[in-house]
């Protein structure tokens, strides 16, 4: 197979070409790592390949699920697979091992029938809103080298975008999986708070901030992974509904006729480029002439409270965490293992006192309540998913020494101003690269719905899709 026929599929139409034979799950993981060896020194999307899964790979392991046989790559976060490494982009981290068994995430992926052919590059903790680390180095978008592919799922992002693989994993505690998507030009969907199982080692993320699923470059993928992805566990603290119809089916029909809510306005100090406004703008237009009833309406949303809270909230056990990581690799943290600004947060985390937590996690559902409103007038929200697009590598990563722990999570937050607000809610919401820049980069628009209201989301998504088309733009550094 070409690697042109390759990157011109999606997910769903690699696994067509397995189940009719026209090319082996094995075919297609070489394929993979044919694009991957002529695109990562460019972009440096791929931290690792698994030989097992590609030169030597047994076929049968493969369950027969949806996606029989298609490449995907984890992202270098929790440790999802029994006896993989994960090093959270850390040098304290450098070759630990998972050795407790998959999660439920990394079981469930396998169940759909991806082949995991490797590791994904993230940054460090997955603390930042690009993916640049001491250990691995930049990634960037395939849109420009030395531009920031996003963060925290940037590896995923830009190797789905430069064609390596059409799905890849991440996951999402601030706009991780929407960010890359919005920078990359892909599709981004942060499921709803207890879509997926986190478990077994946690009840949930990011004291329920966090959800995992995936960068993919079609809705059809998205809908048919979120059906795989949405099944509950045995343990699982609470079971949120979905429809009797599957996410697939769904997409195939229209949604009712919708309120729609939209703004372009900042909800904190950092404008909005005028082109990304405008982009939305036209969204919001083409939504109206699909029937849907659009209203201009800006959200209460109070985000430089967010991002103080969030401070406290995300780095609470961060201690337990390091020290449990040292423990494995028998490194000490310090200015050799951890990058500036972790250091500085892994000090100040060891001051945050119980009461603070409690305080800022009741912070934080203040500020959902006062969001809560805006779905009682609309059933989704359209925005911008960043305020800008992607720039050059240095100002969000972790390598400044300029910034306090609180300098930088207010900086941060300038950056994921817009997706945030869906984690603090629970909603889900999707980046769709709706537009391009004058710069020649992508612009992402996000909807945002209630929660457990998925099947609204990807059937706007879905319209939009056939209306503005995202397929036909190609990244410089992408196949050709």
């Amino acid at each position: 197979m070409k690697l042109s026929e390759y990157a011109s599929y999606d997910a769903i139409g690699l696994a067509g070409l397995v189940q009719k034979r026209q090319v082996s799950p094995k075919e297609l993981a070489q394929t993979a790592a044919e694009a991957i060896a002529a695109l990562n020194p460019k972009i440096n999307a791929v931290v690792e390949l698994y030989a097992d899964r590609i030169e030597t790979l047994d076929e049968a392991t493969l369950p027969n699920g949806p996606f029989h046989g298609v490449p995907f790559l984890i992202k270098d976060i929790v440790g999802h697979l029994d006896g993989r490494k994960v090093e959270f982009g850390s040098r304290l981290c450098a070759g630990m091992v998972t050795r407790d068994g998959d999660t439920n995430v990394g079981r469930l992926f396998k169940e759909a029938g991806l082949n995991i052919i490797g590791r994904s590059a993230a940054p460090e903790y997955s603390m930042s809103g690009t993916t640049e680390n001491a250990l691995y180095g930049n990634t960037s978008t395939p849109w420009r080298a030395g531009y920031s592919a996003g963060g925290s799922t940037g590896g995923g992002g830009a190797a789905v975008a430069s064609g390596m693989v059409p799905m890849a994993h991440g996951s999402d505690i601030a706009g991780s999986i929407r960010i890359p998507a919005s920078l990359c030009g892909g599709v981004g969907l942060k499921p709803s708070r207890g879509r997926v199982s986190p478990g077994p080692k946690i009840d949930e993320g990011g004291w329920g901030l966090a959800v995992n699923f995936a960068q993919t470059k079609s809705i059809r993928d998205t809908a048919t992974l979120l059906d795989c992805m949405a099944v509950p566990q045995p343990g699982d603290p609470f079971v949120i509904p979905k429809p009797e119809d599957s996410y697939a089916s769904l997409i195939r029909c229209d949604p009712p006729r919708l309120r729609i809510g939209w703004s372009a306005k900042p909800l904190n100090d950092r404008p909005v480029d005028p082109e990304i406004a405008a982009a939305v703008e036209r969204t919001a237009k083409a939504l109206a002439s699909l029937g849907h009833e659009v209203e201009e309406d800006h959200p209460d949303y109070d985000g430089e409270a967010a991002a103080q809270s969030m401070l406290d909230v995300w780095f609470f056990d961060f201690p337990k965490r390091i020290a449990s990581y040292a423990a494995a690799t028998g490194r000490q943290p310090g200015p050799d293992t951890l990058e500036p600004v972790t250091l500085k947060i892994y000090e100040y985390a060891k001051t945050i006192t119980a009461t603070q937590f409690l305080t800022s996690h009741a912070s934080l559902n203040t500020i959902r309540r006062k969001l809560g409103p805006y779905f009682q007038r609309h059933d989704l929200w359209l925005s911008p998913t960043t305020a800008a697009v992607a720039e050059p590598w240095g100002n969000y990563n972790l390598g400044r020494t300029d910034l306090s722990p609180q300098g930088y999570m207010a900086h941060i937050f300038r950056q994921v101003q817009f997706c945030f607000p869906h984690n603090v809610m629970g909603t889900p919401a999707i980046s769709l690269p709706l537009a391009m820049h004058s710069s020649g980069l992508p612009i992402g628009v996000q909807l945002g719905a209630r929660p457990s209201e998925e099947h609204l989301v990807l059937q706007v998504a879905a319209q939009l899709e056939t209306e503005c088309g995202w397929a036909q733009w190609i990244a410089p550094l992408a196949v050709q």
